[in-house]
């Protein structure tokens, strides 16, 4: 193929031409065939981990020079447990059930008429994210899975170890006999590929932003292709007063503090008046404790160690060992504030109340609620998925974790038998 990368104008036009036709097959392809080149893709993976590890100390060095924080360096870095992972990733999702053609629905008509509704790709899907090569894999082989091209433009930061990561994707489509422009990375840092993409509303069927707020605000705003936005992960965990300690400072510290540039990671914590001066102030020690800069309104405080809150610490993603705390003098104060701070990704409630958990799944609207667990399960690996594309925040089309069944839509089947309108 010619080189197009001093063109990107027609750079993405190819790319966006081979990925139509590319799709066009895939989209019927047999089941079995997909499992193969996701197995294959694994075996590619397994066999070049070394070379894959290689390629991202290049990349870790690119992104130290270019200033990045030690959470996004930790987002970038690949090691034998990450692309132990990511093998293991890909093989998840070769053996979940194929979602294309799946029937969600069926009935008859008195006309005489039968009608399903069933699953079909999207067509081709265009992925722009930062940082993490592992969304390479993840991201083409929930496109692959479910029927559907994928265009990646990952971030400069991983350039060398993402590329490599789409060669092994390429490696099973040709092992299965499928065609290898259903899986395209877009081989320029140049920026300008970004806002072409943003634009292809001929080639491109949805664009999948999975970044910063900055990326995800850019494609919002300039994109004429339909998005499905995953917006930043400002998580809160809130203390009700029905909160079992043990349970609270485990679930608090882990939602904290397992991995803090990850999406799932808390970024806030909301504690009940009444329960501040036992469990809040344990679990706020236990956060000093291991590291944590706690920044705490004016009662929060009145703990040695904490740092005082500024106004937009609220409604901040750190992805780093910070986090906001605040008290709260009921549960619809912890909604109220969750409603004006939070980013509608995942939100916790520590509580035995049945009635007060209820309340706040009721009451909020987040794409995840979660009741004494981790916001770090907020993860389309944890949920059955096998991987995913992103935390859909949005409410059109797919919400929380993306996985295969979410990157297709629905076609309807009518059958007759010579039958008419009257």
């Amino acid at each position: 193929m010619k080189d197009l990368t001093d063109n990107i104008p027609a750079l993405m036009a190819d790319m966006g031409a081979r990925a139509n036709a590319a799709a066009a097959e895939l989209a019927f392809a047999p089941s079995e065939a997909k499992v193969a080149a996701l197995q294959a893709a694994a075996d590619a993976v397994r066999a070049r981990g070394d070379e894959i590890i290689a390629a991202n100390a290049q990349d870790m060095a690119f992104g130290r020079d270019k200033g990045l924080s030690a959470a996004m360096l930790d987002r970038l870095m690949l090691d034998a447990d990450r692309v132990d992972s990511i093998v293991a990733g890909l093989r998840a999702v070769a053996e979940q059930d194929d979602p294309v053609g799946a029937v969600i629905t069926e009935w008859d008509r008195p006309s005489g008429l039968h009608i399903q509704r069933v699953r079909t790709p999207l067509g081709v899907i265009g992925v722009i994210y930062e940082s993490r090569p592992n969304v390479t894999a993840d991201a083409g082989a929930l496109c692959l899975k479910s029927g559907n091209a994928v265009i990646l433009r990952g971030g400069s930061e991983s350039f060398h170890s993402s590329g490599l990561l789409a060669e092994c994707l390429k490696d099973g489509l040709r092992a299965a006999d499928l065609p290898e422009d259903a899986v395209q990375r877009v081989p320029t840092r140049d920026r300008a590929a970004v806002s072409e993409m943003l634009t292809m509303t001929e080639a491109i069927d949805v664009i999948v932003p999975r970044g910063g707020k900055g990326l995800v605000g850019l494609v919002q705003r300039e994109a004429r292709v339909p998005v499905f936005a995953h917006l930043e992960g400002i998580c809160h965990i809130y203390l009700d007063a029905a909160a079992d300690p043990e349970k609270a400072l485990k679930v608090v510290l882990n939602a904290k503090t397992r991995r803090t540039g990850i999406c799932g990671s808390a970024e806030c914590l909301l504690i009940q008046r009444d329960i501040f001066e036992t469990i809040g102030q344990g679990v706020v020690r236990a956060l000093l404790n291991a590291g944590v800069e706690v920044r705490g309104d004016a009662t929060v405080q009145t703990i040695e160690g904490v740092t005082p809150a500024e106004d937009d610490d609220w409604g901040r993603e750190f992805l780093d060992m910070i986090i906001a705390a605040r008290v709260v003098d009921d549960i619809d104060a912890a909604i109220a504030h969750i409603r004006s701070f939070g980013s509608n990704h995942t939100d916790c409630i520590i509580t035995e109340d049945d009635t007060a958990a209820a309340r706040f799944f009721q009451r909020l609207d987040s794409a995840i609620l979660m009741r004494n667990a981790s916001t770090q399960f907020a993860d389309g690996a944890e949920f059955g998925m096998g991987a995913e594309i992103g935390i859909a925040t949005g409410k059109m089309h797919a919400r929380g974790p993306v996985g295969a069944e979410q990157l297709t839509s629905f076609k309807y089947l009518v059958t007759g038998d010579g039958t008419v309108r009257g």
